[in-house]
């Protein structure tokens, strides 16, 4: 207990300063104290304040500076492609959704991928999905799909639960690239859950990379992705290249000719490189 003492007293202490100076008018904080390498004072009084952001009041729901991109009524934030398409488009704005609406939750029917109208990058991303109970098939023909940020970078979903596919296919993998570091899937049937906090790379004007993607991801609450480097758009049986350089885009959901359905989708812009946390020079 001894060893507290002096944490507890700080915590009074620093309670009893910020109501006197609350009662004052006066911001709470100092000006007397060192300088952090952000160029602000140790509890400096002028810091600006993080905006307010509401939580759900259940898990998994949507923060009030949310995005809904699915809430289980309609298609209205999407656009669909269409398998047989010659020209094998990834994104047609006007494109006609041909998923169904299922109980809350669209289905894949499989008709072809599906996009989203708005484009992001750097974003938050809150996704359920499930595969098919029984299950089909197996190894990468067993519910497979995939998460598409700005329509070219692929958080692959598979039905990996009891089902051994290769390492990098596998749900929660950066398709082709990085595998999960766990397999945290429930069985076919039950909804999975992704969060994901994706950094999306920037270029400078000769298109040369000045900051590459970035995968955090949570499987079902599991941390299976960190600030995993991404080494390109998804590429299959090849190493993936920065061929592409955009930095937004549409957010998809791939159809591999397997009837996954997706629900509780919503997404919340950011921008993980603007800092607004400087102080005035």
């Amino acid at each position: 207990m001894k060893r507290l003492i002096p944490s507890i007293l700080c915590v009074f202490a620093a309670a009893a300063f910020s109501t006197a100076a609350d009662q004052k008018g006066e911001k709470p904080g100092f000006k007397d104290t060192p300088l952090l390498p952000s160029g602000w004072h140790v509890h400096d009084s002028d810091r600006p304040q993080p905006p307010v952001v509401t939580p759900a009041k259940k898990p998994g729901g949507a923060p009030s500076d949310a995005v809904i991109l699915f809430d289980g009524s309609s298609f209205d934030e999407w656009v669909g492609t269409k398998q047989d398409d010659p020209e094998k488009k990834r994104y047609n704005p006007d494109g006609e959704v041909l998923w169904k609406l299922v109980d809350g939750a669209m289905e894949c029917t499989p008709t072809g991928s599906i996009y989203t109208k708005k484009h992001f990058g750097d974003c938050q991303l809150h996704v359920e999905w499930r595969t098919e109970n029984p299950p089909k098939g197996d190894s990468q023909g067993r519910g497979n799909s995939g998460v598409f940020f700005i329509g070219k970078y692929e958080l692959q979903v598979l039905d990996n639960y009891n089902n051994p596919s290769y390492a990098d296919g596998m749900a929660g993998a950066v398709y082709g690239q990085t595998p999960p570091m766990v397999n945290a899937l429930y069985p076919p049937g039950e909804w999975q859950t992704y969060d994901v906090v994706f950094q999306a790379p920037r270029f400078d004007e000769n298109g040369k990379v000045k900051s590459p993607a970035y995968y955090t991801v949570f499987v079902n609450g599991i941390l299976v992705q960190h600030k995993t480097e991404a080494l390109g758009p998804m590429q299959y049986r090849k190493v993936a290249t920065y061929w592409d350089k955009d930095s937004k885009g549409p957010i998809g959901l791939q159809d591999h000719d397997n009837r996954n359905q997706f629900r509780n989708i919503w997404i919340r812009e950011l921008d993980l490189l603007k800092s607004l946390d400087k102080p005035a020079e």
